[in-house]
């Protein structure tokens, strides 16, 4: 056991000796790599202004993400990401020290301490069943008084200490279709009411003692006409509903557990009303707001139950819960767009026509409509009352409002990436260069100085931070233009809020953003979802004239039978050129490596009906499209169904108009997987602009294998039913992970392998010939990663360097799926350390420089690894030829070096994709991985062996030159004078 060890701990040493690592030095941060923190969509925002210090405010969002802003600048103080499946459903505060959220379904309540969010307690609530989350923390400003927590989740209601969170107490409620709508504490602190309904025309009330959970009454009322849900509470014992048609507006009192009803109708209350009116959410007493087709009527509820329109407004309007301001005010803002400026005002509940705060701010048209706002006050120096507002806009941005301006704002948007796409700069025109020399001879020998301290290690830490801050000035990553090693381009990002961002690669500046109007909700579409960013139009024989521009997909709902939007984009000046609805549905986007004479991409578009439909719809583009009709495959991938098809193409769509853009498709093949034993949980297939620079790889002793190398090859990992849940969902006897590699031209299944005891979740990356994938090994109680190269037989006598010589050898003859492969597989498995997010390959210009996996790991941090790890030859004791060329010792697992984490110590929160692009330069590559957070970085995969280093001390050169050429004059003075004295003896 101790020389096995021993052993490792040699190939380890070995390895970190070999492998390239990409480790910085100090002064090196953000030369090449910068990163960037958000939190995503805020729901709720809690503000924390009562003490002195730090004045802050807890929000949550749709990212899952709990965190505490800087009320100042806007900066996050701390934060924490949950788990994809672990929603907040609320936030609030308790005893003036901690932040409580309730997520999960209202099955998970923690405590975090609010200084610096370290968790104090965590309490896993359960219940009957599923259901509305509601959480309830009495406001108590004495800082170690134990207030019970009450929580609402899973059809139970529970009470927990605030300060230990242990349940006091926990009450089911019997009614399995019971709704709960609100949790009430009663002013005196004994009572608790939970109200809610009952089907859709039951209205029921608890009424619960609060200190040991004893139900003390349960009252039920029926109404005719029905509920709608939409519940708005006025006061302690009083809230208002709709009925079930969206016209009546019904009053329930529930004083002391007895119901009574009280109807109006909005006819009465609004002229001209027709159609359905919808409730807007907002907690005020005695007031709420009903929105209507043409206006939004504000209704005040008197003790009676008496409902009066105050005011009425003809544009849409955002409103906030109320805020207490003294003992007997509260205050709550109105906020509302028109002349592109955002109109706030903050009103009394109980005196409508008296204004607290009347603001105009001009906002960026860009950010479009309010969709949330969060007041707060503060004190002034002359003893007023001024207030603040936290607005959550529509592209997902936060901005702060106060003293009529915005105090800061967040980009919060870009924590919510669902496509990438790349376009290069404008090319440098002569005279109008922007290369400028911004230092004069002092200054640049005073850099290389400096430079030449911190290579001889000499630096201070003063010194250190003067070079970094040179550097990063006299760098020019950040300009607006083309770059001859190709590290400097655009990436055009698309969000869930159907914004668009081009991020300059340098320094993740944002260079434009444009709210997409395409994808905007209007009366025609009411739920737009953007599907991805595409490259449309590539100039390389126009650079000079021409911009780039890309193409932008959705749809008009989540479904794929929903109808397509279409909109383009220049991608140097951020204006949308066009965009248009579609007359069919999306299903799949093929981009297809066919350009017109004005170099836009052709796109094929399938949708629900089976049908292709072309884009551009020009003449030009069906005359190219109609020349390789015949050869254009592709497949759909049905997981549910267990059914992979592949796919042609046929003569034009068969309809009462004739469409030339517009193909009939034939099915071509397909693959049934048996639904009692297998389920696809995975598919995967190479890049469709990867470049190999290499079909034949040579191997010890000089032989030569051949790369079986195919754009039309598809992995696919399937699992035994029983194992499609979780890990550890199924025994390792009922699990089996079977992975397949497919032709999509012709259906055949290259290669099946089975691997016993395994399941998923699976991520694989297939570049070139070989396939890397992750999943978990039942027997071992380890993550495994395997690969699979495949290389084609049918060239494997092409060995013979007469045959060569004399042309005898098919290397020229073409690859075609059309034929039968002849191809073999090498295969190997690794045990691996983590679980992983993500998985990809660094990509180069040419193809030439060794490919690295860079590995998303489960702690949101990106792991590069030599492809050598995962050579499938590796044995125990390499022959002197393997280890010439380059194969390292087999080894049970993969080792993970440090130094090989290009994050460095930085985290991607919430790590969803990573995304690589070559540069010019063959040696580098550009790596972009996106979550939560956004990180960008350069890599080397073997050294820049094309280049000299950004860091390269040519003061130091200059020096060493000069030393030598003096050092070699001092020695041919002394040479001379010596030879002279030797004359003269």
């Amino acid at each position: 056991m101790a020389m096995a060890i021993r052993s490792f701990l040699i190939f380890l040493f070995i390895v970190s000796l070999t492998v390239p690592t990409f480790s910085l030095h100090e002064d090196q941060v953000g030369l090449m790599d910068w990163h960037q923190k958000y939190i995503g969509k805020v729901k709720h925002a809690v503000f924390q202004t009562q003490k002195t210090g730090r004045k802050r405010v807890l929000v949550s969002t749709e990212e899952n993400v709990i965190a505490s802003l800087d009320l100042r600048h806007g900066e996050i103080f701390w934060r924490h990401v949950l788990g994809a499946n672990d929603a907040i459903d609320g936030i609030d505060t308790a005893m003036t020290k901690y932040a409580i959220t309730l997520s999960s379904g209202g099955s998970i309540l923690r405590a975090w301490n609010l200084p610096d969010g370290q968790m104090v307690w965590e309490c896993f609530l359960q219940g009957p069943s599923d259901s509305k989350s509601l959480l309830f923390v009495p406001t108590s400003s004495k800082v170690d008084k134990d207030n019970t927590i009450l929580v609402f989740g899973k059809g139970s209601l529970h009470a927990v200490s605030s300060i230990h969170g242990e349940i006091v107490w926990k009450i089911d409620f019997p009614s399995e279709s019971f709704e709960v709508q609100e949790v009430i504490q009663h002013h005196d602190g004994n009572t608790i009411y939970v109200v809610g309904f009952v089907g859709s025309s039951q209205f029921d009330v608890y009424q619960i003692n609060a200190k040991n959970g004893e139900l003390l009454k349960h009252n039920s009322a029926a109404i005719d006409g029905g509920f709608s849900g939409e519940v708005s509470l006025v006061s302690t014992a009083k809230l208002v509903v709709l009925d079930a048609a969206r016209s009546t507006l019904l009053t329930i009192s529930f004083q002391r557990g007895e119901i009574s009803f009280q109807k109006t109708y909005i006819s009465d209350l609004v002229e001209d009303f027709s159609g359905m009116a919808v409730i807007l959410p907002s907690k005020l007493t005695g007031l709420f707001a009903v929105k209507t087709s043409t206006a939004t009527a504000f209704i005040s509820v008197s003790s009676e139950g008496k409902l009066e329109v105050v005011d009425k407004v003809m544009h849409a309007t955002f409103i906030s819960n109320a805020l207490s301001i003294s003992e007997d005010q509260q205050a709550f803002a109105l906020v509302w767009h028109g002349d592109n400026e955002i109109h706030l005002n903050v009103k009394q509940i109980h005196d409508w026509n008296s204004d607290l705060l009347k603001e105009r701010i001009k906002l960026d048209q860009q950010r479009g409509l309010v969709h949330k706002v969060f007041i707060n006050n503060y004190v002034r120096t002359d003893k007023s009352h001024g207030f603040r507002a936290l607005i959550v806009m529509e592209d997902h941005s936060l901005l702060l409002l106060q003293q009529g301006k915005v105090v800061w704002s967040r980009e919060d948007g870009l924590a919510s990436i669902i496509g990438v796409t790349v376009s290069e700069l404008p090319v440098e025109k002569e005279g109008v260069s922007v290369a400028k020399v911004e230092l004069n001879l002092f200054e640049w020998l005073k850099g290389h100085m400096l430079k030449v301290k911190g290579s001889l290690m000499l630096a201070s830490a003063e010194d250190v931070a003067a070079i970094q801050g040179m550097r990063l000035k006299s760098s020019e990553k950040s300009k607006m233009i083309r770059d001859h090693n190709g590290f400097r381009k655009l990436l055009i990002v698309l969000t869930k809020s159907g914004k668009l961002f081009a991020l300059h690669t340098g320094d993740g500046q944002i260079v434009w953003s444009l709210l997409l109007n395409s994808l905007r909700q209007t009366e025609a579409c009411e739920n737009p979802t953007g599907i991805n960013v595409f490259q449309w139009q590539v100039p390389h024989h126009h650079a000079m004239d021409e911009n780039p521009s890309v193409l932008v997909v959705g749809r008009c709902g989540t479904g794929t039978d929903a109808l397509g939007i279409f909109s383009y984009i220049d991608t140097y000046t951020g204006k949308e050129l066009k965009y248009f609805g579609l007359d069919h549905s999306v299903a799949q986007v093929i981009p297809l490596p066919l350009t017109d004479s004005t170099e836009q991409r052709l796109h094929l578009l399938i949708d629900a009906n089976g049908q292709a439909h072309l884009y551009p719809r020009a003449p030009e583009a069906v005359s190219i499209f109609q020349r390789e009709l015949s050869n254009i495959y592709w497949y759909s991938v049905e997981a549910d169904k267990g059914l992979i098809k592949g796919h042609g193409l046929k003569s034009n769509c068969a309809g009462e108009v004739a469409d030339n853009y517009c193909f009939g498709t034939r099915e071509v093949w397909s693959i049934v997987f048996p639904s009692e034993s297998e389920k696809i949980i995975s598919t995967v297939t190479r890049k469709s602009n990867e470049v190999v620079h290499t079909q034949a790889k040579v191997i010890a002793d000089q032989d030569v294998m051949y790369k079986y190398i195919s754009k039309n090859l598809l992995f696919v990992a399937t699992v035994s039913p029983k194992a499609s849940g979780d890990i550890g969902s199924a025994t390792p006897g009922e699990s089996q992970l079977v992975v397949y590699v497919v032709d999509t031209v012709t259906g055949r299944i290259l290669h099946r392998m089975t691997h016993q005891g395994s399941q998923g979740p699976v991520h694989a990356v297939f570049s070139e010939n070989w396939i890397v994938y992750h999943y978990f090994n039942l027997r071992a109680h380890r993550y495994e990663m395997t690969v699979i190269e495949i290389y084609d037989q049918s060239r494997a006598d092409n060995k013979d360097v007469l045959k060569l010589v004399l042309g005898k050898h098919n290397l020229s003859s073409p690859i075609s799926s059309y034929s039968r492969p002849e191809v073999t597989t090498k295969s190997q498995s690794y045990y691996f350390t983590h679980s992983i997010k993500a998985i990809a390959v660094t990509s180069t210009a040419k193809g030439i420089t060794s490919r690295h996996l860079l590995i998303g790991t489960i702690g949101d941090q990106v792991l590069a690894m030599d492809k050598r790890f995962f050579d499938p030859r590796r044995s125990v004791n390499p022959t002197q030829s393997e280890k010439e060329e380059g194969i390292l010792p087999l080894t049970d697992s993969l080792p993970i070096i440090p130094q090989s984490y290009v994050t460095h110590s930085l985290k991607v929160e919430g790590l969803r994709g990573i995304v690589t692009v070559p540069a010019k330069l063959e040696s580098n590559t550009l790596v972009f991985t996106y979550g939560v957070d956004l990180f960008f970085t350069r890599l080397a995969p073997s050294r820049t062996y094309d280049s000299l280093t950004e860091d390269f001390s040519y003061a130091l050169l200059l020096i060493t030159i000069v030393a030598l050429v003096v050092a070699i004059f001092v020695t041919w003075v002394l040479s001379e004078k010596k030879d002279l004295s030797d004359k003269w003896r």
